[in-house]
């Protein structure tokens, strides 16, 4: 006799149902640990605090594994350069600390971390787009493109423009995440492996404390995370960071005091130290209000008129290639994240911003902006929009009471990616104006 099992109400069903997606979920946080895990041996803050959206995480790592070490025209120490010049603009200590290890590491010159003074000229050149784009991306103009581009022996490419354009405007918004999430340090690190560890090294012994190194297992240079003990020793060390955090957040706001640097943890996460005004050349430069400024030529940007997605993405997507899809990749994830309270919250603080800088939509009643965007919550916005380390500061907005640690994400998430979106249209749109020219 043939027993038909899926027609019987048996509850083996259901648990092998269940078994199924616990295995499938635990695939998925390893796949994300590999990812982050991928370029620096351990699991950072920022991916800590992202990790409340896995979805999300997912597309923001995918994206900035393409943009530092994937094919494109910069050398890799390139891009490890202009990434500390665009960290440099908002004094994020962690980022330029952290580009500076990584440059050194795939072999930049280390005479270059003296100062931009001390940089090849192509790389100088890039100062002035760099702080318009960090400050006032409205004012980037063709002339700007054109003076990179004008043929001579330090000329840039088009193509290289293009992703140096792209990296500047990804750190500039990554700055505005690191300090609106407080993830300036790394509180609680997963343990790296000592030196000259052997790739079969497991990262629970460094954890358990014991750092000998077997002296017999000798194996094929790369990473491994195939062990279900390194899983479960990340996930520990990933929830055990994310509770750290959360608790300092709270005693941070309760008592409107910035967050202390323990001098273990600093010397933990920076591996490489190093002075972000070393790499500014104009600190005076800076965030000044779109509608108060009175130049002429600067008129609203309108996205009727120039948008994403009928003219930014398949720019850059033909100019830097596959960029276009990781970047529509990432806004799509954070405009499919479950809304915090109301669902209009997201595009209300997404168009918030744009019109901050400059950017205005002639579809939408900015009348919902004050409507579903109290004062705090505003004034929080837009200081970790355009001038994110005054929010380390004891005078920062503190709106966040009545928000989950994971919501709390979810909004520096949005301004991060308005953000990056509002750098890339106008300097695509000066790309633009500059080919038709």
């Amino acid at each position: 006799m043939i027993i038909c099992a899926k027609n019987m109400d048996y509850r083996l069903g259901t648990q092998c149902q269940r078994v199924q997606n616990q295995v499938m979920k635990v695939n998925s946080e390893k796949d994300l640990c590999m990812k982050a895990l991928a370029s620096r041996g351990r699991l950072d803050t920022v991916s800590q605090q992202m990790a409340s959206h896995p979805q999300y995480l997912e597309s923001f790592l995918r994206t900035q594994h393409y943009i530092l070490y994937m094919d494109g025209p910069l050398p890799h120490h390139y891009r490890h350069y202009i990434a500390i010049m665009a960290a440099a603009r908002h004094r994020c200590s962690y980022l330029v600390s952290l580009h500076s290890a990584q440059f050194l590491r795939v072999g930049g010159d280390p005479q270059w971390l003296q100062g931009l003074e001390a940089a090849p000229a192509r790389l100088r050149q890039l100062d002035h787009i760099n702080k318009v784009l960090a400050h006032q991306p409205w004012l980037t103009a063709h002339s700007h493109i054109q003076a990179l581009l004008k043929p001579g022996e330090q000329c840039w490419s088009l193509a290289e423009l293009v992703q140096a354009v792209v990296l500047l405007a990804h750190c500039h918004a990554l700055c505005s995440f690191v300090f609106g999430s407080a993830a300036e340090v790394d509180s609680s690190p997963v343990p790296r492996p000592p030196r000259g560890t052997p790739p079969g090294y497991c990262v629970c012994d460094a954890a358990n404390g014991n750092t000998a190194v077997p002296p017999t297992e000798r194996t094929p240079r790369r990473r491994s995370f195939d062990s279900s003990c390194e899983l479960a020793c990340l996930r520990e060390g990933m929830y055990k960071s994310q509770e750290e955090n959360e608790r300092k957040a709270d005693l941070n706001l309760q008592s409107h005091t910035p967050l202390h640097i323990d001098a273990e943890e600093e010397e933990e996460e920076i591996v490489c130290s190093t002075d972000p005004s070393r790499f500014v050349m104009d600190p005076e430069f800076g965030y000044q209000e779109f509608t108060g400024q009175e130049e002429d030529h600067l008129q609203v940007f309108r996205v009727q008129d120039y948008s994403w997605e009928d003219h930014g993405f398949s720019l850059v997507n033909r100019l830097y290639s596959d960029i276009g899809h990781l970047l529509d990749d990432r806004f799509r994830s954070v405009a499919s994240l479950p809304s915090p309270q109301d669902p209009d919250l997201k595009r209300a603080i997404w168009n918030y911003i744009h019109c901050i800088y400059g950017i205005r939509y002639d579809d939408y009643d900015y009348g919902e902006v004050n409507h579903l965007l109290e004062r705090g919550l505003k004034l929080y916005i837009k200081a970790v929009a355009c001038y994110p380390d005054s929010t380390k500061n004891s005078l920062r907005p503190l709106p966040w009471a009545p928000l989950k640690a994971s919501e709390k994400v979810h909004v520096n998430l949005l301004v991060m990616e308005a953000r990056l979106q509002a750098e890339l249209l106008y300097a695509l749109r000066a790309i633009t104006q500059h080919m038709i020219a």
